[in-house]
C-alpha cells in the first residue's frame, strides 16, 4: 500500500478547499520559481527519470515525448494541451482533480509548458464538467490576480496564458489528433499520423497533449525528485496512478495508490470488497471500457501496472476499474458497451464505421438467442480484423471487451446461442 507521505493528490476527496489559499497550505505553488530557475533541459530530464508514463491510457513515457520538442524549430510557436476530455465508461479520476485539487493542476501546466517552451496553454475539457469548468476557471482566476500565471508567472520572467476549451461530449476527442481538430474548430477527427502532434499540432504548430492526471502529478515530482517517484512502484511502471473503483464494491471509490498494487488488495482494502464477497467475483474490466474483461482467476494474481496487465491481455488503461459479480449477465453487460462505441465512432475509417456496428447487432442476437455457431465465428474473425487497419486506437478499445467476453467465458456465449 501507498504511505500518505508519498500521496500527491492530498485533497482528491475533497476533505478541504480548493482555492488558492488552502491549495498553498497544502503546498501547491510552494518553490515553483526555484524549479523554473532549474531550467527546461533539467525538467525534461527529470521527468524522463521519473519514468513517469502517461496516465490518460496509452502509457507512453512523458519525459521522452517532451524531449522530442527539443528537436523542433525554436521560432514557430509551441503549444500545452491538457487532455480533460474523460468520457472512458468507468473512469471519473480527472473529474475530482478538476473539483478538488484545480491548482495542482495548474502548477503542472505552467511547469510542463515552460519546459516545452509553449506560451500558451489550452484545457480541453468535456462539456458535461460544467461545475468543474467554472472551479478551474475561478482557480485559473486566481492564479493570474495573484502573479502565478499570466505575464511573468511566479516572477520567472516566463509568461504563460492557460485557457479552458469546452468539448460538445464526443468521445472521440479523447484522441489527441481529434481534440486537436475539435480545439481548431474543425469536426473532431482524428488525423494521420506521421506527422505527429509534437511536430505539427495545434494550427500546424509543435504540440504537446498531456492527460490531467499526468500534469497535475509533475510539480511533486520536480520537488521531490525523480528518483522518489521512480521509487514508488515497479521499474517502467513507477509512482503512483489515481484508480476509479466501481461496480459490484460495497464502496465504489478514486483512490491514490502506487503503481502494481494487486487488484485484489485494491478491491478489498479501498472499495470495501466485492458484494457478497470475493468468491462472488465474476470478472473485472480493469481500465476502463475500452479494455479486456478479465475472469476470476486472473483477478486474484495481476497487479495493476502497464506491463503486468499486458502479460494477462488486460490493460492498465485509465485504471477504471469496474468489477461485475456473479449476478451480472456479462454477455449483456459486454453488449451495452458495444451500443456505446458503435454511437461513439467518428465514421472516418470503414473498418470501424462497418465493423463496429456489426459486432454490436452480433452481440444483441447472441443476447436474444437469435445467433448460431457460425455467427460466433463470423464474431470472431471479425473482432481480429477491425483493430490496427483504422487511424486512430478507437477500433481497438472497441472490440477489446468482446475480446475478453470471447476469450474467456467462450462457454458461456455457446450456451446463449440458439
Amino acid at each position: 500500500m501507498l504511505n500518505d507521505k508519498d500521496k500527491i493528490f492530498t485533497n482528491l476527496l475533497g476533505g478541504g478547499a480548493s482555492d488558492l489559499k488552502s491549495s498553498k497550505a497544502r503546498g501547491i505553488w510552494k518553490d515553483t520559481l526555484n524549479t523554473i530557475k532549474k531550467g527546461q533541459d533539467w525538467i525534461i530530464e527529470e521527468v524522463k527519470k521519473s519514468e513517469i508514463r502517461g496516465r490518460g491510457g496509452a502509457g507512453f513515457p512523458t519525459g521522452l515525448k517532451w524531449s522530442f520538442m527539443q528537436n523542433q524549430d525554436k521560432d514557430r510557436p509551441r503549444y500545452f494541451i491538457v487532455n480533460a476530455d474523460e468520457g472512458e465508461p468507468g473512469t471519473c479520476k480527472d473529474r475530482d482533480i478538476l473539483r478538488n485539487e484545480p491548482h495542482r493542476l495548474l502548477e503542472g501546466i505552467l511547469l510542463s509548458s515552460f519546459a516545452i517552451g509553449a506560451k500558451t496553454a489550452y484545457v480541453y475539457i468535456r462539456g458535461e464538467y460544467y461545475n468543474e469548468a467554472k472551479i478551474l476557471q475561478k482557480a485559473i482566476d486566481e492564479a493570474c490576480i495573484s502573479g502565478l500565471l499570466g505575464k511573468n508567472s511566479c516572477g520567472s520572467g516566463y509568461s504563460l496564458d492557460v485557457h479552458i476549451h469546452k468539448g460538445m461530449g464526443g468521445y472521440i476527442c479523447g484522441e489527441e489528433t481529434a481534440l486537436i481538430e475539435s480545439l481548431e474548430g474543425k469536426k473532431g477527427l482524428p488525423r494521420n499520423k506521421p506527422p505527429y502532434p509534437v511536430e505539427s499540432g495545434l494550427y500546424g504548430c509543435p504540440t504537446i497533449v498531456n492527460n490531467v492526471e499526468t500534469v497535475a502529478a509533475i510539480p511533486e515530482i520536480l520537488k521531490r525528485g525523480a528518483n522518489w517517484f521512480a521509487s514508488i512502484g515497479r521499474p517502467k511502471n513507477t509512482g503512483t496512478k489515481i484508480f476509479s473503483i466501481s461496480g459490484c464494491v460495497k464502496k465504489p471509490c478514486n483512490i491514490e495508490e502506487a503503481m502494481g498494487i494487486p487488484l485484489k488488495e485494491l478491491i478489498e482494502t479501498h472499495a470495501g470488497g466485492v458484494l457478497n464477497g470475493w468468491d462472488n467475483l465474476q470478472a473485472v474490466i480493469p481500465g476502463g471500457a475500452s479494455t479486456e474483461l478479465l475472469p476470476k482467476h486472473i483477478c486474484v494474481k495481476v497487479k495493476m501496472d502497464f506491463d503486468d496487465l499486458a502479460s494477462y491481455n488486460g490493460s492498465l488503461g485509465t485504471g477504471g476499474i469496474i468489477v461485475l459479480d456473479k449476478s451480472v449477465d456479462i454477455i449483456a453487460t459486454v453488449f451495452r458497451l458495444s451500443l456505446f462505441y458503435k454511437h461513439e465512432s467518428c465514421g472516418q475509417c470503414t473498418p470501424c464505421r462497418e465493423g463496429i456496428p456489426w459486432i454490436s447487432r452480433s452481440m444483441q442476437n447472441i443476447v436474444m438467442g437469435n445467433a448460431g455457431m457460425r455467427d460466433l465465428e463470423l464474431l470472431e474473425d471479425l473482432i481480429k480484423k477491425i483493430p490496427n487497419n483504422t487511424i486512430c486506437a478507437f477500433a481497438g478499445g472497441a472490440v477489446a471487451p468482446v475480446q475478453g467476453l470471447i476469450r474467456h467465458f467462450k462457454p458461456l456465449i455457446i450456451a446463449r446461442l440458439k
